[in-house]
């Protein structure tokens, strides 16, 4: 049984009233029990009385947050790149023609480009934002190249 439960004891008087063991008039913290009968021995709540916090906890206590002095400085915005790698399906004269359509390239800036991805294995074909360089790559695979998208 919970410790702030009261049995009604018959050895003690019975005032009628709920309140605390042994206070002046308050009887035993168990209700009128003795003239009732079937009532004997039925457990009655107690109700401590503390010294005015809540419960006798004390409140909580709140501690400043304290942030740091910093100057945050963002990077400065890097382009996005689009590059297409060499593969061993797509013709050169291919290539070079996808270059010029997409991306609106000379003959010859096309063949160039075209040729960076034969010898060096991958070429830089746009740069700008990065939403712009996913499109760019998106249409890329569209025409069967081999595209990704990275940081300059």
């Amino acid at each position: 049984m919970p410790p702030n439960v009261a049995l009604c004891a018959p050895d003690r008087p019975a005032t009628g009233e709920v309140g605390p063991p042994g206070g002046a008039g308050r009887g035993h913290g168990v209700a009128d029990c003795h003239g009732v009968p079937g009532r004997s021995g039925v457990p009655v709540p107690r109700f401590r009385r503390s010294g005015g916090t809540m419960g006798g906890m004390a409140a909580p206590q709140v501690a400043p947050v304290e942030t740091p002095d910093t100057d945050e400085v963002p990077a400065p915005d890097r382009p996005w790149v689009t590059i297409v790698w060499d593969d061993p399906v797509n013709l050169m004269t291919y290539v070079t023609w996808v270059f010029q359509k997409l991306f609106g390239y000379s003959r010859e800036r096309a063949e160039q480009l075209m040729l960076d991805v034969h010898h060096k294995g991958k070429a830089v074909v746009s740069s700008g934002a990065r939403e712009r360089m996913e499109h760019d790559a998106s249409q890329l695979h569209a025409y069967g190249l081999w595209a990704t998208v990275d940081r300059s």
